[in-house]
């Protein structure tokens, strides 16, 4: 269903003025029952990839350099720190911790049986986190495949899928569900299905327009939008089978988070508001409108045709209010552009029926240079968006964070290494709570990560908690950011903390 769309184009920046009003934001000021919490993925964090009986991934079959996948082996180590990082998270005073489940360290081959050491250690960080009081939001699929699935049948390209997923989801209710407040049942599957099988940017590495990613195998045409599919029926199935079994004693709810960056248009031209309007709907409709009503957008069905996949009555009956709530991971914002650029318009995919490009605030997506801006109204423009357009639909901020370079030392107060990290939270909570105070309904914000994970993107890091790859133990260290969100959940005014205070509660972690 098309619906009108209002672009607020006015960019909040953050005034003097503004930052005094802020240092004195608390988590006093939100309702009392909002949850404050941080996330990570066992993909990002855990390492131990060839431990215990785990298997690989598709994210960890690849050579080392594509995606770092030697990294990945080791991450921050959290499979064997998992008791002192959740001892930090409760003296930071977090509500809630989001993480994932590795599949394939649970079902090694995907499907059969089950690891016993990969069930001991997701009982344990769960017994660990409710000795502490700290809530679980459990993720169930965060780009981590078993390879074994992808060499058998191809993955989510395979309807066969949907039974694997469904019957790994239900170990993890029934063994792991008297411990977990929330399930997303997918992490960002507008991303991975987009930027895995379309334009060969993420495991599995398939495409077919190899003069730009040089993929191997895949047909770019449909695959995104077949995995799409297959994924929204996994969600579906493991859904129903939830809140039938396990749902009425366990008292979880369950919903997925999307990729949610916010858009706006490159000029004011006519052209580039509607490149908008089909970005949006083609971003957030292509999940959203089957959850809410059963079926993709009406744009995509004009423009796609017969290369969208449809629903079947009763797979329409079962996605249709198939979501207790919606995540939502949120950045930054992106320029929208009606025009491929230098895009193959031969190949029809994703990205050519959408007929739009988009880029950061002067600079494009792919250029490992370009830094990730702040703009906390956009926070406000994606929430009033999915008020207006999927009532009364309950909202996690599932991932909100900044990106900084990832020194051989951890940052310091007296360098401002870790200053812009401050600001960019104090300016997305500060709108986060002017969201609320406006009507959207959203129960809980996370900051991505909790600590330093690997992250794809070269020389960066996102942690609250600086972690030294370097070190034999993966020494964690607070950055001054983790010492302002700690003030913030326990109601102090933070940013009005002298730095000096700051460098004395640091000096005794280093």
């Amino acid at each position: 269903m098309e619906r009108p769309f209002m672009f607020l184009v006015f960019l909040f920046f953050l005034s003097p003025q503004i930052q005094a009003s802020l240092s004195h934001l608390t988590r006093d000021h939100f309702p009392p029952a909002f949850l404050f919490g941080a996330g990570t993925s066992s993909l990002q964090v855990e390492g131990a990839a060839q431990e215990d009986g785990k298997k690989p991934s598709i994210e960890e079959t690849f050579p080392d350099g594509i995606r770092g996948s030697d990294k990945l082996k080791v991450a921050a180590d959290q499979y064997h720190k998992y008791k002192e990082d959740v001892k930090l998270m409760h003296e930071m005073g977090l509500d809630a911790y989001r993480f994932s489940i590795a599949w394939s360290r649970l079902i090694p081959d995907g499907r059969g049986a089950v690891n016993p050491l990969g069930l001991k250690y997701y009982n344990s960080l769960l017994d660990e986190l409710h000795s502490h009081g700290i809530a679980a939001h459990v993720t169930l699929y965060h780009f981590d495949l078993p390879q074994s699935l992808q060499d058998e049948y191809g993955g989510w390209v395979d309807r066969r899928i949907i039974e694997d997923f469904t019957a790994y989801a239900e170990v993890c209710f029934r063994e792991f569900g008297d411990r977990v407040v929330a399930w997303s049942t997918f992490n960002e599957p507008n991303f991975f299905t987009l930027a895995g099988y379309d334009v060969g940017l993420a495991a599995p590495y398939r495409c077919s327009i190899p003069s730009f990613f040089n993929c191997s195998e895949g047909n770019s045409s449909v695959d995104g939008y077949l995995t799409a599919h297959n994924v929204l029926l996994s969600h579906a199935n493991a859904v129903q089978l939830y809140r039938e079994r396990y749902q009425p004693k366990q008292g979880g709810s369950i919903g997925l988070s999307l990729m949610s960056p916010w858009f706006l248009p490159a000029t004011n031209s006519s052209k580039d508001v509607a490149a908008t309007q089909r970005v949006v709907d083609f971003q957030f409709g292509w999940f959203m409108d089957p959850l809410v009503h059963g079926d993709y957008p009406l744009i995509m069905r004009r423009i796609v045709g017969s290369r969208l996949p449809t629903f079947g009555e009763k797979e329409s009956k079962l996605l249709k209010s198939s979501i207790d709530f919606i995540g939502l991971n949120h950045y930054t914002i992106f320029y929208v552009h009606d025009d491929l650029g230098n895009w193959d318009m031969n190949q029809t995919d994703y990205i050519t029926d959408v007929h739009a490009r988009v880029s950061f605030p002067g600079v494009s997506p792919f250029e490992e240079k370009g830094e990730q801006e702040s703009f906390p109204s956009a926070m406000s423009d994606l929430l009033e968006y999915f008020k207006q357009s999927y009532k009364d639909v309950t909202i996690f901020i599932h991932e909100n964070g900044l990106a900084l370079p990832h020194g051989n030392t951890p940052p310091s107060l007296e360098s401002g290494d870790d200053d812009p990290r401050v600001q960019y939270l104090q300016g997305y909570l500060d709108a986060l709570l002017t969201s609320i105070r406006n009507g959207s309904n959203v129960e809980g914000y996370f900051v991505w990560s909790f600590v330093d994970c690997f992250e794809f993107a070269a020389g960066k890091a996102f942690g609250l908690y600086y972690v030294d790859f370097e070190d034999a133990n993966f020494e964690r260290y607070p950055t001054p950011s983790s010492i302002w969100y700690s003030n913030f959940l326990h109601g102090k005014e933070g940013s009005k903390v002298k730095r000096h205070v700051y460098q004395t509660e640091l000096s005794s972690y280093i």
